[in-house]
């Protein structure tokens, strides 16, 4: 698998408000000769494939403008997958060594419309000054202002490429309907993957993506277990809120999905990601040891233990395998 970058901490305790998944957009561009903007949202890692070309010259993992032969600089807009207070970007140039965008600048607002003709008459602030860029890099900036945005406008110093833009945020409106049966694990609400003990195949925050898995790639797969004991991740609600129903998908796991699950639960008010891992191992059980099947999207209405008010489950495979999805059934604590 490709090495992930070590992540600031505002970046860990926020998700990627610009993820296509989530619904985010490629709106438009003042150049896209190379390789067109859509590519900068892809979620996966970049990657470079040498030897290929398409017709306009060496195929590139991103977006990338012609070399600019007058004055001026290319610029982007893409719209967020969920409105969101954002706390930061990473300006990721993976691959790009003698073509990346040498400066990087960035201006949000909030827009009920996608239109260009309409973003071009809203009022724009800067979210991120002119920052200077390396090649072939991951860049983490912090966000210079925290207002609610929808929209984003990148302005790239005077051309050239951007592998992956991501936006670390936190969404926000999500729950604004009382007594309303939300689920407060899903990532477009705020939920987040704060830990896992495994994640050989499959990464815990795909755990919380909308819709059902496409592929076995697409959720939270661990290696064979080989020693006594069972895989674990935690997951950070999106708000406080009590529970009543529980899904548990396994969808494309067939030789591999768990024997077992059980899930343990707590509100946590304080402490650090890695404080959490070891308290949760003494959390109270919200649903007790379940059995699974194969490709099956498991709903537990009964039997959840009624512990009140939570902030985040661990959820225990027993003893390993492939998850596609989770749901977190509950309403809003008040």
């Amino acid at each position: 698998m490709t090495e992930q970058p070590i992540l600031p901490l505002w970046a860990k305790q926020s998700i990627n408000l610009a993820d296509p998944r989530l619904g985010a957009l490629a709106i438009a561009a003042s150049d896209e000769f190379f390789a067109p903007l859509s590519r900068m949202l892809n979620p996966e890692p970049a990657v470079f494939i040498p030897g290929k070309y398409d017709d306009n010259g060496k195929w590139m993992d991103g977006w990338e403008t012609r070399r600019k032969r007058t004055m001026g600089h290319d610029w982007s807009i893409i719209k967020l997958g969920r409105k969101g207070v954002i706390h930061g970007f990473d300006v990721d140039t993976s691959h790009f060594t003698g073509n990346y965008a040498p400066a990087v600048s960035i201006e949000a607002t909030s827009s009920a419309s996608d239109n260009p003709a309409d973003l071009a008459q809203v009022q724009w602030q800067e979210v991120l000054a002119s920052t200077s860029l390396s090649g072939n890099s991951h860049h983490f900036l912090p966000a210079t202002t925290h207002g609610e945005f929808t929209h984003l406008r990148i302005h790239i110093y005077p051309d050239g490429g951007i592998a992956r833009l991501r936006v670390y945020g936190q969404p926000v409106g999500a729950f604004d309907e009382p007594g309303k049966l939300y689920d407060l694990a899903a990532l477009e609400n705020g939920g987040r993957a704060v830990a896992f003990n495994d994640a050989h195949f499959g990464v815990a925050s795909n755990l919380l993506l909308p819709g059902r898995g496409i592929n076995m790639g697409d959720g939270w797969e661990t290696r064979r277990r080989r020693e006594p004991g069972n895989d674990w991740c935690i997951i950070q609600l999106g708000t406080s809120g009590i529970v009543e129903r529980i899904e548990v998908d396994t969808a494309h796991f067939k030789g591999n999905y768990p024997d077992r699950c059980m899930i343990q639960a707590a509100r946590m008010d304080g402490g650090t990601d890695q404080s959490i891992i070891t308290q949760s191992m003494f959390w109270p059980v919200l649903l007790d040891e379940r059995k699974l099947q194969m490709d099956h999207i498991h709903s537990f209405a009964d039997g959840i233990a009624a512990l009140g008010p939570i902030t985040h489950v661990r959820l225990n495979i027993i003893p390993d395998g492939g998850v596609s999805r989770l749901r977190i059934w509950g309403k809003v604590a008040p």
